[in-house]
């Protein structure tokens, strides 16, 4: 392997997810090395404490890249025959614009409905800042479906905006937050992707715990 991406946990880490789906979209032969969760710096980044987001990293000939934007245009230029960003211009601008707002924003989302892919919670209270950070996703994704026809945001294979989404339908599911049809869609097409499987699968296989992202969850 001549790369190697770091990542903390599979069952909490969003980030951890795009970084892994990423480079799985861009075809480069990689190995995964998890950081332990115990570790103080990945533990204040996975309960939102941490200044900056350093897991993912891709390790790559001597290169370090650990910020998931960076990491999609590092790959982008490296391996530009995986088409990981649109071909077309408008597509390409719009597939930056709205992974992008997904990279910065959203934050209520993340507080509210932390990622857990053990979990099932029933019942859950949406608060009404999430909620409107779920009908902006939403709408982003009825919209590009709309224009580029599916079933992924634009077009028929999956793209770096694909992979920035895909943790927000973990936390849908976990919570069991009910969205339109169209959006409904687009989350089983993102849970049906191979790569999206596999690392669900070893999520649940993980043995760490951490209490202040499982208060109240239903196992």
């Amino acid at each position: 392997m001549d790369a190697t991406l770091l990542i903390s946990s599979k069952n909490y880490s969003s980030w951890s997810l795009r970084g892994y789906l990423l480079v799985r979209l861009s075809g480069l032969p990689f190995q995964v090395k998890s950081v332990a969760a115990d570790d103080p710096n990945v533990r204040a980044e996975l309960l939102m404490r941490a200044s900056s987001i350093r897991v993912p990293c891709l390790i790559h000939e001597g290169v370090q890249v650990w910020d998931t934007l960076a990491i999609a245009e590092y790959l982008n230029e490296l391996r530009p025959d995986a088409q990981m960003l649109p071909k077309d211009l408008a597509a390409r601008a719009r597939c930056r614009s709205i992974s992008g707002e997904m990279h910065s924003g959203f934050s209520a989302l993340r507080a509210s409905l932390p990622m857990n892919l053990r979990a099932k919670q029933t019942n859950f209270k949406v608060w009404s800042s999430a909620k409107a950070d779920i009908e902006r996703i939403t709408e982003i994704w009825r919209e590009c479906l709309g224009e580029w026809k599916g079933p992924w945001l634009f077009g028929a294979a999956p793209t770096v905006a694909d992979a920035f989404y895909a943790p927000v339908v973990t936390r849908l599911l976990t919570y069991g937050v009910t969205v339109d049809p169209v959006s409904t869609g687009f989350c089983e097409q993102i849970m049906a992707w191979p790569d999206m499987k596999t690392w669900v699968a070893d999520a649940k296989k993980e043995p760490e715990q951490i209490e202040e992202l499982d208060v109240d969850m239903d196992f």
